[in-house]
């Protein structure tokens, strides 16, 4: 029996490792197609002895990306990033790079192609994000019209950067800052990407396009009042208007780790949740997992004495 190939564009990201555990369940040969292979050693053990191995690729360069897919069956592009370092990095990663696998992938006979978008992906979005992604679904659409498309809203889990960075806020400030409270988004549990990635194979769904979301909508307020609940943490809540963040926009965004950029805040200013009509976890047989089956367990850690002070009051 011909062994199966799988390479993963972007597979040591917060999403990836859940996708390579899958895959290599699934007994596939997982290629990790990564920048940093050293960064990327941990995804190893999710597999048997050689079956999960690390490839360096740069995802614009063909050479290297060709590489990659020579040989596959199944491709995952997970490769994106939230903030550009320099100008013109969203459109190399979500347009070009997104076509470059996609071209690549057709050319080598690929089976599968599943590639990670956003949900709010518009050609018509003033975010320069959401444009990215959407120009980056046309153009793997154009070279591989068989790819399933997913768009998740903000995902949650262990390693996330939602509800942990607002824990960490609660943690140490006496107050919470709150840009666009009214905001909705309807968060995702990672496990279920991943879940619905791994669906995203079976032919029945090839050239959909799916919206991921959890079965909850909350404002960017009661995200941050259910951070402090579950933190046991009160730090004082201070709204702070759109057109005041603007202006702090252009020096957040040059700060060390850009705390925030002016492309973000235009995403925070929009409701980041499903679309009625578009196919989501339901119809690729997956129940969304709630926050609070979920989100409780690594939040305790923010509690004052890591949580260990609830146990002495118990006990």
């Amino acid at each position: 029996m011909a062994e199966r190939i799988a390479t993963v564009f972007g597979a040591s990201g917060f999403i990836g490792r859940y996708v390579v555990k899958r895959l290599a369940a699934q007994g596939y040969h997982v290629r990790v197609a990564v920048r940093d292979t050293e960064s990327a050693m941990f995804l190893k053990p999710m597999g048997a002895i050689g079956q999960v191995v690390l490839l360096h690729t740069a995802v614009t360069e063909p050479d290297a990306v060709t590489r990659a897919i020579a040989g596959a069956e199944t491709v995952i592009n997970l490769v994106g990033m939230l903030a550009e370092k320099k100008t013109g990095d969203f459109k190399r990663v979500h347009e070009d790079a997104a076509g470059l696998i996609a071209s690549t992938a057709a050319a080598h006979g690929v089976r599968h192609l599943v590639h990670l978008s956003a949900l709010g992906a518009s050609a018509a979005s003033p975010s320069l994000y959401a444009r990215s992604k959407a120009a980056g679904e046309a153009t793997v659409r154009a070279a591989f019209p068989a790819a399933v498309i997913l768009r998740p809203s903000v995902v949650f889990g262990y390693e996330d950067a939602f509800f942990n960075r607002f824990a960490r806020m609660a943690q140490l400030l006496p107050t919470l800052p709150i840009i666009a409270a009214a905001t909705k988004f309807q968060p995702v549990y990672v496990a279920d990407v991943a879940d619905a990635v791994i669906a995203g194979l079976k032919p029945a769904f090839a050239g959909k396009t799916f919206e991921l979301g959890g079965p909850a909508v909350m404002t960017m307020r009661e995200v941050l009042e259910y951070v402090q609940d579950e933190t046991d943490r009160l730090s004082c809540m201070l709204p702070l208007p759109m057109w005041y963040m603007k202006l702090w926009g252009m020096l957040l965004e040059k700060l060390p780790g850009q705390l925030l950029t002016r492309d973000q805040l235009i995403l925070l200013g929009r409701d980041n949740v499903l679309t009625v009509g578009i196919p989501g976890l339901p119809e690729l047989g997956i129940t969304p997992t709630p926050v609070e089956a979920v989100v409780p367990a690594y939040l305790h850690r923010y509690r004052p004495g890591g949580g260990k002070i609830d146990r002495y009051k118990a006990a």
